[in-house]
């Protein structure tokens, strides 16, 4: 059977289609949200979605959360996901060439890169079919986006530092990663370089005992993870996992982590501000990633010493919208949609 490829008109999103071929076993999404700023950009997530509707609703969230991403810290491109239901040790140079005639059936209005699943060796071989592909580990590549994404989360925990505690320094305070993934794995090492105090929780055990003998972190058990006191709780994991239940749980005085789309609902983030605690909205807080890969498709070329410099602005940007948030008693998220909604208008 032929590459079939199926356009769902979605409102709100400029393009969104499906693109199946039984023989090769691909099943996938492609959202493209908005490209009023340049192509959209985003990751591909290979995962073993319980249903295609679970599939569609992650590469909608996902795609939105990179446009906001993308705008509020400028960088020059839109908003844009891709997912292929599967297991990702089963994909093969076949399913990514596959991936690669849908990407190329979007003209460059979607440009892929790595994420949940997919590594920047994957990218080389989705890029042996389409050009519209980034994050890659060659020469003008801007290769894995992880570690600028975990040095943005580590800016915006020092921007929730000097906010809250009037100093930068993270030295001696405590930090629960939730999630060792590329980058909350990174993540841990940054902090653990900034004499922090850390816990560590993720389903995989290898993971954190890897983590423990590595940087000396505790553990926490995922059961025990919501309710175990510390400074900063950093959701690395999935997204949608800050529900207003969670959110009723937490005891920390801030959240700054990698996930994306963290609260769930609208609700959960309500409870966070009157619970004064500090939420660092996920959009900017991880958007060192997208940072790095849009210069790579930029006219200018990939530049690192300019990727390394923008990624630390994430620091004044969040600093200034906790500040702007504080002075007229909104949570931050609300400020951050100001943002976005201001750069979209340009």
């Amino acid at each position: 059977m032929a590459l079939k490829i199926i356009e769902h008109k979605v409102e709100n999103y400029e393009k969104v289609i499906e693109g199946i071929d039984e023989e090769i076993g691909l099943h996938c999404f492609i959202a493209v949200h908005n490209t009023t700023l340049g192509p959209a950009i985003g990751g591909l997530r290979i995962f073993p979605y319980s249903s295609t509707q679970k599939a569609l609703e992650d590469v909608l969230f996902l795609a939105k959360a990179m446009t906001y991403k993308s705008a509020a810290i400028l960088s020059g491109s839109g908003g844009g996901k891709s997912v292929i239901i599967a297991d990702p040790k089963r994909k093969s140079p076949k399913l990514l060439h596959a991936f690669a005639e849908v990407v190329n059936s979007l003209k460059g209005s979607y440009v892929t890169a790595a994420d949940v699943g997919t590594n920047t060796n994957d990218m080389l071989i989705i890029k042996e079919k389409t050009p519209y592909v980034c994050a890659l580990p060659i020469k003008g590549g801007s290769g894995d986006p992880s570690i600028y994404t975990a040095f943005g989360v580590v800016k915006g925990m020092e921007a929730v530092a000097k906010f809250l505690w009037g100093s930068p320094s993270l030295e001696n305070k405590t930090i629960l990663i939730k999630g060792l993934g590329n980058v909350g794995s990174k993540l841990a090492e940054f902090l653990f370089w900034k004499r922090v105090n850390l816990i560590v929780c993720d389903i995989d055990q290898e993971k954190v005992e890897l983590i423990i003998d590595q940087y000396g972190a505790k553990e926490v058990l995922e059961s025990e993870c919501y309710k175990t006191p510390c400074d900063i709780f950093a959701p690395c994991a999935i997204g949608r996992t800050i529900n207003e239940q969670v959110a009723s749980t937490l005891e920390c005085q801030a959240i700054a982590g990698c996930a994306n789309n963290q609260l769930a609902t609208e609700e959960a983030g309500k409870i966070l501000f009157q619970k004064k605690i500090v939420y660092a909205p996920d959009f900017i807080i991880n958007a060192g990633g997208i940072i790095n890969a849009a210069l790579e498709v930029s006219k200018e070329g990939y530049n690192p010493i300019i990727s390394r410099d923008k990624v630390i602005t994430i620091y004044d940007i969040l600093l200034n919208l906790f500040m702007k948030a504080k002075e007229i008693n909104v949570p931050p998220e609300e400020i951050a949609m100001e943002l976005v909604e201001q750069h979209l208008r340009k």
